[in-house]
């Protein structure tokens, strides 16, 4: 079966911990797709919608992010995913598009489990928040923790709340995604994929991985 068969209608995450290259490889892999003819439509989780974007603004643009419960924080990502999903994921996937997201409910499982939320329940409120639109394939890119922040730093003198969180927390969300590739941890197919090398070599490691999955 060809990439482009494969994948058309199908809905694809990247996630990881923060300075993994999740952008930098969805870029490559919607060029890639497209170029073998596939409709390809890009999602970001928190936002990509207007209120979504508002969500956004309001977990990683400022303060807020220090003070709130961390049921809150998990809530208010739901809720823009539930947006998400409903205004551009689902009418996408119904016209045959291939849907690459940077992040979903796997993000959510790593980063509010690592400030101590249940993550059984995460998943229970991401099956409410989605319904059936659950990925095909998440993908996550892993890198240690020392370098992927050192990776956001070079990026840019900007950091996000999340990012600006102690390395031990970084840590521990890395270990959280780690523990999403168990089959009985996670809905779906889960992929962990190297991180470390050059963009080159992860985008062929990535491509390997979509040859070889069954989905």
């Amino acid at each position: 079966m060809s990439l482009k068969d494969k994948l058309t209608g199908k809905f694809i995450v990247f996630d990881g911990p923060d300075g993994s290259g999740k952008s930098t490889q969805i870029r490559l892999l919607a060029d890639h797709l497209r170029a073998q003819g596939l409709q390809v439509t890009l999602a970001r989780d928190p936002g990509g919608t207007a209120i979504g974007d508002r969500i956004r603004e309001i977990l990683l643009g400022g303060d807020e992010l220090a003070k709130m419960d961390v049921r809150c924080e998990t809530f208010l990502f739901m809720a823009s995913r539930a947006q998400l999903v409903g205004e551009v994921i689902e009418p996408a996937l119904k016209t045959g598009h291939v849907v690459l997201c940077d992040r979903f409910i796997s993000a959510t499982c790593a980063y509010q489990g690592a400030a101590g939320y249940d993550v059984s329940r995460i998943i229970e409120l991401g099956q409410y928040a989605v319904s059936n639109t659950w990925p095909s394939l998440t993908l996550i890119l892993d890198v240690p923790s020392e370098e992927g922040m050192q990776r956001v730093g070079k990026r840019c003198n900007n950091v996000d709340a999340m990012e600006s969180r102690p390395i031990d927390y970084h840590r521990n969300v890395r270990e959280q995604f780690l523990q999403l590739r168990s089959p009985s941890a996670y809905p779906g197919c889960v992929e962990v994929i190297d991180a470390t090398g050059s963009r080159e070599q992860v985008f062929n490691a990535l491509l390997e991985v979509l040859e070889r999955v069954d989905l």
